[in-house]
């Protein structure tokens, strides 16, 4: 399998953890939309593109780790995951896109890695941060 489609588990509430092969190279638009009772994730470095709202809705969520084949972050991708509390970014990823950690609100620190150029709009509204370190290299901020 090297694709998780669009929608493919998505409003699965009874899902509490996954495993993606290290063929997978791409996770899909709301994939796991919804999986309300999912608490963790590790995006293997094989994947290359995660779709928008990948993982929005996932309330039980505590702790997600991207793979570091990423470049984007994107649109809405842990929007309103309640409970999450950790996030790895990787040195590969050079953009987070618009709302990708809104409505996080038990999420209250984040380290922005030197790769990030640039941050769309929204990306921590309604969030829980108190701190977070912003690079030089960010050049732009929505």
């Amino acid at each position: 399998m090297k694709s998780i489609h669009a929608q493919a588990f998505c409003n699965c509430s009874n899902l509490t953890s996954v495993t993606i092969g290290n063929s997978v190279t791409l996770i899909d638009i709301s994939a796991f939309s919804n999986c309300t009772s999912l608490t963790s994730i590790t995006i293997p470095n094989s994947v290359v593109t995660v779709g928008s709202y990948a993982f929005s809705g996932c309330s039980s969520l505590v702790e997600a780790v991207l793979g570091n084949s990423m470049t984007n972050i994107p649109t809405s991708l842990f929007s309103n995951c309640t409970n999450l509390t950790s996030v790895t970014i990787p040195n590969s990823i050079l953009t987070i896109s618009s709302s990708a950690f809104n409505g996080c609100t038990s999420l209250t620190s984040v380290t922005i890695p030197n790769s990030v150029t640039t941050m769309g709009d929204n990306v921590f509204s309604n969030s829980g941060i108190t701190s977070i370190t912003i690079p030089n290299s960010v050049t732009a901020i929505g």
